[in-house]
């Protein structure tokens, strides 16, 4: 069954750039209304609230701290308080940092489990208690190797992924839980478009991809009501090298 997506209230986590600032766009243009999440990118999120105007959808801004389990435990209740019932809640908002196994630190694991695992989970229980909605976590393409530089970030990633699973089983039927594991869709920040290219040969489709490639995959989890506990891989087949190869292909 086609699940028709206008006129339901999405909240987007780290919705005010890159991939997040997409999938918003995305909704929107689906006619879906929008919570976007910001931590410290106020001005964007704002900027981008504006832009929305154009779909004729309701748009709101909201700040998390998710270092802070003050404001990311409140986030669902205050988002509908300003918007109401939410049928959609997308956890896109992420921390990415380099460590390797040599200089990896407790607390430096700690904390990007705390922003890219346990953060999204705590929303994903808040929002469950509405016993309805669809549920996507957007998750790496890495989570299937190794990645020898960002040893903390992947092993949180791989946590998330374990818990879309999991949470997958604990809140059906009501509540659909999927993944989305984008590879080679935009530069990380102060890389230039040079470092795609030079990637792109570790790509069996030997091209990168963009974030529309991400939205159309939100959009055919939120639509087909009958995928749950799903990870789709956005990678152009590189999560398939990546098992094979492991931290080879790094070398």
């Amino acid at each position: 069954m086609t699940v028709a997506l206008s006129g339901k209230t999405a909240l987007i986590t780290g919705a005010s750039k890159r991939i997040g600032n997409a999938i918003v766009r995305g909704l929107a243009e689906k006619g879906v209304h929008v919570v976007i999440h910001y931590s410290s990118s106020a001005k964007e999120a704002k900027q981008l609230c504006e832009e929305l105007k154009v779909y004729k959808v309701n748009a709101w801004t909201i700040k998390a701290d998710f270092t802070d389990p003050s404001e990311y435990e409140t986030l669902i209740q205050r988002a509908m308080k300003i918007a109401g019932p939410l049928d959609i809640l997308i956890n896109n908002a992420s921390f990415f940092s380099s460590d390797q196994m040599g200089n990896m630190t407790f607390a430096g694991l700690m904390q990007q489990i705390e922003i890219n695992a346990w953060a999204p989970f705590v929303l994903s229980r808040e929002f469950e208690r509405q016993q309805r909605g669809s549920i996507i976590n957007i998750l790496d393409a890495k989570i299937t190797g190794y990645d020898r530089e960002h040893v903390s970030y992947l092993l949180s990633k791989q946590m998330f992924a374990i818990l879309t699973k999991m949470t997958a089983l604990d809140f059906a039927p009501a509540v659909r839980v999927n993944g989305i594991a984008p590879g080679l869709i935009l530069s990380p920040a102060g890389k230039d478009e040079k470092y795609l290219k030079n990637l792109a040969k570790t790509v069996p489709l030997k091209r990168s991809g963009s974030p529309e490639d991400i939205v159309s995959a939100a959009i055919y989890l939120l639509t087909n009501d009958f995928l749950t506990g799903q990870v789709l891989f956005v990678d152009g087949g590189r999560h398939i090298t990546e098992e094979n190869l492991g931290p080879d292909l790094y070398q």
